[in-house]
């Protein structure tokens, strides 16, 4: 089968799970198969250079380099539909290559199957970052969504939400294939050179946040919950990449506000390499995940992987993979009262590194859970029969 997996994110330009979702599947369909992958070309223009399964890097058009950025996406759907003549399939990944599915759907004639890793009208803040351009990526979303042949969503969370949002779309169109985890890569690692690097106390313990700085990843709930987590445990957040201005003055504020309280606010503001984020989490008493909406949440697996017990809120996909009391804690969270929710994110996070045979117990059997059920061998498989099971259906 030949098939074209549409991204925007893809080695060595990758900075979210959608684009860690499509490195490790792409590697995977590559042995099931005839693969390309069509993806947006750098910041800086380049090629990426030799990354394999990659035939085109595609880049917006010059005529709008000071157009709004949701208009620039949309120029990189057109070059990336032009490519994709003589594929049986098309695979894209979030609204900004879900518009090239679709138009490559109605062009070729061929099936148009979306992975759904968020969602446009759960996420009404990207409104700061895409201004008007929120209405065309909100627009592009929903006409590929219901007019796919199939939607992957990456947990049964997502499953529910993709429906309550296009209530028009087929349920029997909307397939659960879960993220994964290459437990090869993300896997406890004993040296500590990472840590000392960028200012940790490899000698005392941490909790870790591993994310960008979005609305999304609730990081300002983590910084107002600090206040209240036991001062003898380090804070360290590994985070970048701000949406807009704005958030980048919140997150700084609170930050600064943090460290005027207490110590041990060590901010990593750069994009680490991989094996400098494993080390940093597997010598982390606890990881955090605040997130107000999550999908899934790679980046749990992630610290799962490495035998690292997670506090995480208890929204979207993450009970499909933290497991209440087993890998980790769940908080809940409530948009109308984040007090509750920042009290319970510092109270959970206290329990785990003040009990360190109860963390050592939930470390471990995160890593067996993450290696059981989130192999990317596993959910490459699940993603091909539903290619098979669409290309049936159409008698291709």
């Amino acid at each position: 089968m030949k098939v074209a997996l549409l991204t925007r994110e893809y080695p060595p330009y990758v900075y979210g799970g959608a684009g860690v979702h499509v490195e490790f599947l792409a590697r995977e369909l590559r042995s099931l198969t005839d693969l390309q992958v069509h993806c947006w070309a750098g910041t800086d223009g380049g090629d990426g250079g030799d990354a394999p399964g990659v035939v085109t890097r595609h880049a917006a058009a010059s005529e709008l380099e000071d157009a709004n950025e949701a208009l620039r996406s949309l120029s990189v759907d057109l070059s990336m539909a032009a490519a994709l003549a003589g594929r049986d399939l098309v695979h894209s990944h979030t609204w900004y290559t879900n518009l090239a599915g679709h138009l490559a759907k109605l062009l070729y004639g061929v099936p148009h199957v979306l992975t759904a890793h968020s969602l446009e009208p759960l996420r009404p803040w990207k409104a700061e970052q895409l201004g008007g351009g929120y209405a065309l990526s909100s627009w592009a979303e929903r006409t590929a969504v219901e007019a796919a042949d199939g939607v992957i969503a990456v947990s049964h969370g997502m499953r529910a939400d993709i429906l309550r949002s296009y209530p028009a779309l087929d349920p029997a169109r909307v397939h659960v294939v879960h993220n994964g985890i290459d437990t090869r890569l993300y896997r406890p690692d004993a040296s500590t050179g990472a840590l000392t690097a960028h200012g940790v106390d490899p000698g005392r313990p941490y909790a870790l946040f591993v994310g960008r700085i979005t609305r999304q990843k609730g990081v300002p709930h983590l910084l107002r919950a600090a206040r209240r987590i036991d001062p003898g445990l380090q804070i360290v957040l590994c985070a970048g990449a701000p949406d807009t201005p704005a958030i980048d003055r919140e997150f700084r504020e609170l930050v600064e506000e943090l460290r005027a309280v207490r110590g041990g606010v060590i901010w990593i503001p750069e994009m680490l390499p991989r094996p400098e984020v494993v080390q940093l989490l597997t010598h982390a008493a606890v990881f955090v995940c605040p997130s107000v909406y999550e999908p899934l949440g790679i980046v749990n697996l992630e610290a799962m992987a490495c035998g690292t017990p997670v506090v995480a809120s208890a929204v979207g996909g993450i009970p499909e993979v933290v497991e209440d009391g087993v890998t980790g804690l769940l908080v809940p969270y409530e948009e109308k009262d984040p007090e509750a929710f920042e009290a319970g994110l510092a109270a959970a996070v206290d329990t785990l590194a003040g009990d360190r045979a109860a963390a050592a117990r939930m470390g471990a059997a995160g890593r067996e859970r993450a290696v059981a059920e989130f192999g990317w061998d596993a959910v490459a498989r699940r993603t091909v029969g539903v290619y098979e099971e669409i290309c049936n259906s159409q008698g291709r």
